[in-house]
């Protein structure tokens, strides 16, 4: 018994007990996670204390979105033009200024709304090209065969902080205020710092840089990329509409507390935290699975939409935790095999531009989304939110195998090992083909015949 638990903890952390980069940067990863959900608590509560205006509130996220929706597109250009180390170290250390210079605002008494607003603005242009130049990372620390794993791992802190993070931030507002929490916040930048400069540089798997490329050609390069590669389209197409017209808990978790349930801000807490903890459980499934496969995918998006068709009837706080748990789980099967099935089928000079399209499908369409949600409950309550939800999670999942099956002949449905899909991807079946731009030079563009449409 204690071999075979061996067994499954050795396969579940295999990305830790390998890699000391990605040990290194998983503990400072947390360190900061957390302390970026404090300040994330501690600023809407500050906007709140400062205007009382709910309204405020919602614009404080929408400066911290908006970024996302506008650069997103184009700061993958930047991660596979530059080292990419070199780019996470810099941003942290602007984020790392941005939340000092927020403290000392605040904890001199004499901050005002729109230095919130700007330094959230600020804190979203930064954390556009953050996002997807911390995952890059990840593949150069680990290595494709790991990456599916990393990125398990990584979304299991992820999940682990939102839940922690929130409740540290605020049991500190409450015990010394939000300007305390957003120096504590400036100073847990110091963990990351400190694992990404004791990494050892030689040991990183590092592509090929292109130090001519353009950041609007480089864009469309990475979106003619995502047409031409079947495994890309369906991973982008998936994340783009579940995550902007299926994923709006940060608006639909408290009015399911206040209108569904009629109870306060405890059952909201609770609500958040059954849902992190179903989103960990998935977590380590995808770490112990090791396999970055569009049937996971499509699977995930298919559960995610039963269990949400499921949910929106339903006005029972333990039947409304269970479901959430079970859609927390289903969330991290579609949404972390999505984020390695991009950066996998991707050739080495795009990878930096994967990375950031799957945060542009991810969080691009979230100020829309949000809206949308609202929109949904004043018509016809979560119900009708979670109704809506489902079916787009059902139809999109529909379109994934109806286009993978309409471009594959007589296919087999065999589930392929990270290994096996590393491997595919250098087969004669992934062609590589040179395409010149308009200023003469070769573009390397991806195009891609599938033997078997859910590996």
């Amino acid at each position: 018994m204690s071999s075979a638990l061996a067994q499954v903890g050795g396969r579940t952390f295999a990305s830790l007990r390998k890699h000391r980069n990605y040990r290194l940067y998983f503990a400072g990863n947390f360190i900061s996670f957390t302390g970026t959900w404090m300040q994330q608590i501690a600023a809407a509560w500050l906007v709140l204390r400062l205007t009382h205006s709910p309204v405020l509130v919602g614009t404080l996220a929408l400066c911290q979105l908006l970024p996302v929706t506008a650069m997103g597109l184009f700061v993958g250009t930047l991660i596979d033009r530059y080292d990419v180390r070199t780019l996470v170290i810099r941003s942290e250390i602007v984020q790392m200024a941005n939340a000092a210079i927020l403290a000392g605002l605040t904890l001199a008494g004499v901050v005002q709304v729109w230095e919130v607003f700007a330094l959230a603005a600020l804190q979203g242009v930064v954390g556009a090209l953050d996002a997807p130049a911390r995952h890059s990372l990840v593949f150069q620390m680990v290595g494709p065969d790991d990456l599916p794993n990393a990125v398990s791992l990584s979304s299991s802190i992820g999940t682990i902080a939102r839940v922690l993070g929130p409740a540290i931030g605020g049991a500190v507002v409450a015990l010394a205020g939000e300007g305390t929490a957003f120096a504590l916040n400036a100073v847990s930048f110091l963990g990351i710092l400190a694992s990404l400069w004791a990494m050892d540089v030689s040991k990183l798997h590092r592509p090929p840089k292109n130090e001519e490329a353009k950041v609007f050609k480089g864009a469309v390069a990475a979106l003619s990329y995502v047409r031409h590669t079947p495994r890309a389209t369906v991973a982008f197409v998936v994340v783009f509409f579940l995550a902007t017209f299926a994923f709006n808990f940060n608006v639909l978790f408290p009015l399911i507390a206040d209108r569904t349930l009629h109870k306060g801000a405890g059952t909201f807490g609770v609500i958040a935290a059954v849902f992190g903890l179903g989103a960990f459980t998935g977590a380590m499934i995808n770490a112990f699975r090791a396999v970055a496969s569009l049937r996971t995918i499509l699977v995930g998006a298919v559960g995610y939409g039963v269990l949400e068709l499921i949910l929106a009837p339903l006005h029972s706080l333990v039947g409304i935790c269970i479901l959430l748990y079970l859609v927390g789980v289903f969330y991290v099967l579609w949404g972390t095999n999505a984020l390695a099935t991009i950066q996998l089928a991707a050739p080495p000079h795009l990878r930096g531009r994967a990375a950031s399209l799957y945060f542009f499908a991810f969080q691009g369409g979230a100020p829309l989304g949000g809206l949308f949600a609202g929109v949904l409950v004043s018509w016809g309550g979560t119900e009708l939110a979670f109704l809506i939800a489902g079916a787009v999670s059902l139809l999109t999942a529909a379109w994934g195998v109806w286009f993978l099956s309409s471009r594959v002949d007589g296919a087999d449905l065999s589930v392929e090992s990270v290994a096996g899909l590393a491997h595919a991807l250098h087969r004669p079946s992934f062609r590589l083909a040179r395409r010149s731009s308009a200023e003469g030079r070769a573009e390397l563009g991806a195009t891609e015949t599938l033997d078997d449409p859910l590996e």
